[in-house]
């Protein structure tokens, strides 16, 4: 028996592995910028950080997009989750005004088709694209004694920069500030434990099934792509005081973290319409409204806090790139966040 022979008994194709690698240099091609250094399949991706900043700070995150892939893999569409990874990151860096500069995947995999990886890796490659930002390395790891045969994870690494003084930390936010909600794309990247539950376990659904309150299949509404707001939001961050991207925690779970010491945030949810998604999923599933705003993003993907006089030019802003915004709130004297 030949060493790939040993290997691919043990759930280790090492042919595939090599196909997995070719398919995935290429892909890492196509997103070098002009501050891309050091050769593709190197041991380190390597960047240059843009001269134009006179003190710049490079603002890193680590994420994955959870166990929205379980969805992808049920539906046999892989090319849309690497997108979401990507974006997620890019938010989680907008949140401190930084611009996206590189991006590091992981893929880990049992008994996955070649296609299967090279689609992952598209959809990161794609998302990096959009954003003028290198895919600089990574690793794809088959670990066939971890996962279950046909599964995957998929995790990244974001690099931003910005210029310190410009950095956002939510040291600026006063009372009297404007709380504005800008419109997620659906779940986003969260909350798909407690959704996959209603909709496969609890209502039997599978991915084609049709949703009549939705307009759509159950697929299709769960694999809808994590928005990005760097194009909505960039133009316009010096007039912000803060920006908290809804992730795990709700709205009140997110928004706190960029409070400072004296200030509360007074949110109206009547003030926005919450997306049929949500809705549908409450009603299905017996869930509470508490427990919904703690789990889902509740249609508000991405939260800026303004002074008065930044609201119309940031609704303007994202306006112009297709995202709807809602004033939903206000910063009072306090602590903590309240909805009402």
């Amino acid at each position: 028996m030949s060493q790939a022979e040993r290997y691919r008994a043990a759930g280790v194709d090492l042919e595939a592995a090599e196909a997995a690698k070719l398919k995935i240099a290429e892909l890492v091609a196509s997103t070098r910028t002009p501050f891309t250094r050091g050769a593709i399949g190197a041991f380190g991706g390597m960047v240059r950080v843009p001269e134009d900043l006179e003190s710049p700070v490079l603002v890193c995150s680590t994420d994955s997009v959870g166990t929205k892939v379980l969805v992808s893999i049920r539906a046999d569409r892989h090319d849309t989750v690497g997108e979401d990874l990507v974006n997620h990151s890019v938010n989680d860096v907008l949140v401190h005004a930084a611009r996206p500069l590189a991006f590091l995947d992981y893929v880990a995999v049992a008994g996955v088709t070649t296609d299967v990886i090279a689609a992952l890796v598209e959809g990161v490659a794609r998302g990096c694209r959009r954003h003028t930002m290198a895919l600089i390395g990574g690793e794809t790891a088959q670990l066939p004694e971890l996962y279950q045969p046909g599964h995957y994870d998929l995790a990244g690494t974001i690099v931003g920069v910005v210029d310190e003084r410009a950095g956002l930390h939510g040291s600026d936010v006063r009372p009297g500030d404007v709380v504005i909600g800008c419109a997620s794309s659906g779940l986003h990247t969260n909350g798909y434990t407690l959704a996959r539950r209603i909709v496969f376990h609890d209502l039997g659904l599978d991915i084609d099934d049709h949703v009549p309150d939705l307009g759509r299949t159950v697929g299709d509404e769960l694999l809808e792509v994590h928005r990005s707001y760097w194009e909505a939001l960039a133009p316009v961050l010096r007039d912000v005081h803060a920006l908290a991207h809804v992730t795990g925690g709700g709205i009140a779970g997110n928004l706190v973290r960029v409070l400072p010491e004296g200030c509360a945030a007074r949110i109206e949810r009547a003030r926005w319409d919450v997306p049929p998604i949500f809705r549908w999923l409450q009603a299905s599933g017996g869930v509470t409204t508490d427990e919904m705003y703690d789990v889902f993003n509740m249609g508000i993907g991405m939260i800026a806090v303004v002074p008065p006089i930044g609201v119309d030019a940031l609704r303007a802003s994202c306006r112009g790139v297709g995202v709807d915004t809602w004033v939903i709130g206000e910063i009072e004297v306090g602590a903590g966040v309240r909805l009402v």
